[in-house]
C-alpha cells in the first residue's frame, strides 16, 4: 500500500511516516497543500492522509481535487475539530473517513487497510491462494498451516501479488506501491525482494515470473 501523508506539522509528519514504515506502508510526506496536490497528479496513492488545516491549498480543496479527479484513492482526513458538523462537511467533500487528534498509531493503521479494501469490489480481510494465507491487519503470512517470517517489504511484495488474484503485476508497479518517493527507479530492489521472497515462501513455488510483464502468483504446482 501507497500513503501521501498531507500535514504541516513536520514532527508529526515524520513520525507517522516512520510508523506507518514500520506495518510495511509505504508513506510519502508533503507539508502544505500544493505540495500535496503535485504528488497527487504524478503518483498513484492508495489513501490520503490528509490535514483538514493547511497552509497553501487548504485541505479542504486538496479533498475535493482527489475526489474529482482520482476517484481510486481514498482520503482518510484528520482534523483536532471534534463537533460532528466538521465531519460531516469532511465527509461531504469527498472524505471516506474522518479520524480526530490526537489518535493512536494503531487506529490510523488499521483504518488505512480498511480503506485500500475499499475500490472497485470489496476485498477480504484475510487473503487467500492456494495454501498462502494472508492478514494485513495483523502482518501475518502463514504457508500450509506454517508462520512465514516475512521482511516489511517482503509482505508488502506478497500483498500486492496477492491483491492481483492471479493477475501480473510490473516490476514498476510493485516500486510505485511498495517503495516510496525516494527509490531510485532504476533500482533492482523488486526483483531481489521477489527472490528473497520465494525463499522464504518455501517449496513448490507460487510465484511466477512472466517474461517482459511482470511477476503473478500460481497455484501449488506452479
Amino acid at each position: 500500500m501507497r500513503v501521501l501523508v498531507v500535514e504541516d506539522e513536520p514532527f508529526l509528519a515524520e513520525a507517522l511516516q516512520a510508523g506507518l514504515r514500520l506495518e510495511a506502508i509505504a508513506a510519502d510526506v508533503a507539508l502544505d497543500g500544493d505540495d500535496a496536490l503535485e504528488r497527487i497528479a504524478v503518483n498513484d496513492y492508495d489513501v490520503v492522509v490528509l490535514d483538514r488545516d493547511l497552509p497553501g491549498t487548504h485541505g479542504d480543496d486538496v479533498c475535493r481535487v482527489v475526489a474529482r479527479d482520482h476517484p481510486g484513492t481514498r482520503v482518510l482526513m484528520l482534523t483536532a475539530a471534534t463537533r460532528l458538523q466538521d465531519k460531516v462537511g469532511g465527509f461531504r467533500l469527498g472524505a471516506d473517513d474522518y479520524l480526530t487528534k490526537p489518535f493512536e498509531l494503531a487506529e490510523l493503521v488499521v483504518r488505512l487497510h480498511a480503506l485500500a479494501r475499499r475500490p472497485a469490489a470489496a476485498a477480504p480481510p484475510v487473503l487467500e491462494h492456494a495454501d498462502l494465507r494472508l492478514d494485513p491487519f495483523r502482518r501475518e503470512v502463514y504457508r500450509a498451516g506454517r508462520y512465514v517470517r516475512l521482511t516489511r517489504k517482503q509482505f508488502a511484495v506478497l500483498h500486492l501479488l496477492m491483491q492481483a488474484d492471479g493477475g501480473v503485476v510490473s516490476a514498476e508497479t510493485l516500486l510505485e506501491k511498495a517503495w516510496d518517493e525516494h527509490a531510485d527507479p532504476l533500482t533492482t530492489a523488486p526483483r531481489v525482494t521477489v527472490s528473497t521472497l520465494r525463499k522464504a515462501l518455501g517449496d513448490p513455488d507460487l510465484i511466477t515470473t512472466v517474461p517482459g510483464a511482470g511477476y503473478r502468483l500460481g497455484g501449488v504446482d506452479a
